[in-house]
């Protein structure tokens, strides 16, 4: 069995995460005492949208301080003022949960400013796990948590890719044409990972080029990706400049490029043990309240760091392997940005299949589990 993370807030909150991450278990289990709207009953959604004021109505009642929860609030963005009104007249507190920003960001919609946080829920991360983790079924299934419990999660994240397709795009109208979309999607989910060609994208799905940053853009308001920007030390370097696309699970990735149901080849491991460690990154940065930017970095002649962030005590560097062996050669990327930012503020790390840790031209080398447990300690970015 597994404990979340995310604290019982003490003030309102908007909670995104992707579906499947566990946003309605964890409602129920931390207000389980609390009036409950769930959206994803047609009934309810259908009720709430033809009459927003209902809301008001119904929670009126509750004293000053009560808790009341709406479960994927994105189907009724109307339902935002009517929160607004009771947290300013009847000093009410909300957790409003949902897998979608882009009706709520798009449509002019109250977003509270200053009257709710906005927190994100990731996938299960090791730590919630006990650091009871088979990284190769992690690499091969990712962390959503009936990934985790499933025996054999294939049919899961086959079903999973489906309903994302048919919920989250077809049901919210995203795009006119599912088929140019779904096309979209597979290629981009095979290139997860790799830097973006757009261009090429686009020729391979047979759509415009307007079309695919249209398309990425869907992703990212769902919350299945994330963009991964490269990092310009100086104005005078020449540094690639396109960004990197990484979905936000492993299972996912594979699920939606078809391949979930074969091993990962040796081609896909190395970008999906980087989609892994950035999710947890990332889950770590928003859960300790760090919330510091991560970034990659790569110059034209072919020196590489998988993630550089800069944090308030230095730059951390953090380069990601799939061998069981680290070579002085995975050290290159890391010496250049450490000769470039600052020997004193820039702490390098290598991250890899092996079972050592090790230090190797101040570079710490750490099995992954090694490194994650050292990460959620507090260890590497403070």
């Amino acid at each position: 069995m597994y404990t979340r993370f995310l604290p019982t807030p003490s003030r309102s909150v908007l909670l995104f995460g992707p579906r499947g991450t566990g946003k309605s278990t964890w409602l129920r289990s931390r207000f389980a005492d609390a009036p409950t709207y769930d959206l994803l009953d047609t009934r309810e959604s259908l009720r709430l949208n033809r009459e927003p004021a209902a809301l008001y109505r119904e929670l009126l009642p509750l004293p000053p301080g009560s808790w009341a929860v709406v479960d994927e609030v994105q189907k009724a963005p109307a339902l935002l003022d009517e929160v607004h009104r009771l947290i300013e007249s009847r000093g009410l507190n909300f957790v409003l949960s949902g897998s979608s920003a882009r009706k709520l960001r798009r449509g002019g919609t109250n977003l509270l400013a200053g009257r709710a946080v906005t927190v994100a829920m990731f996938p299960l991360v090791s730590a919630e796990l006990d650091f009871d983790v088979d990284v190769r079924r992690v690499v091969q299934f990712g962390t959503l948590p009936l990934a985790v419990t499933e025996d054999d999660p294939r049919d899961f994240l086959r079903t999973y890719a489906e309903t994302y397709l048919d919920q989250e795009i077809r049901a919210e109208a995203l795009t006119r044409d599912l088929g140019a979309f779904s096309r979209f999607l597979e290629i981009a989910a095979r290139q997860n990972g790799q830097l973006t060609n757009v261009a090429s994208i686009a020729r391979d799905a047979g759509v415009a080029r307007k079309t695919v940053a249209s398309h990425f853009e869907v992703l990212v308001d769902t919350l299945i990706g994330y963009w991964l920007p490269p990092w310009k030390l100086k104005p005078a370097n020449r540094q690639v400049q396109r960004s990197k696309f990484y979905l936000f699970d492993c299972g996912v990735a594979r699920a939606l490029s078809g391949r979930v149901m074969y091993p990962p080849t040796e081609e896909e491991r190395g970008a999906l043990l980087e989609t892994w460690l950035l999710g947890e990154m990332r889950a770590h940065l928003a859960y300790s309240g760090l919330h510091y930017p991560l970034r990659f970095w790569r110059n034209h002649q072919g020196a590489e760091v998988d993630v550089l962030c800069e944090t308030a005590r230095g730059f951390v560097a953090v380069e990601i392997k799939t061998g069981p062996r680290w070579e002085r050669r995975f050290n290159r990327g890391l010496r250049t940005v450490r000769s470039d930012l600052g020997p004193d503020r820039t702490t390098c790390h290598g991250v890899y299949l092996g079972e050592r840790e090790a230090v190797m031209d101040d570079v710490v080398i750490h099995p992954v589990l090694s490194f994650l447990k050292r990460m959620w300690a507090g260890e590497v970015f403070g």
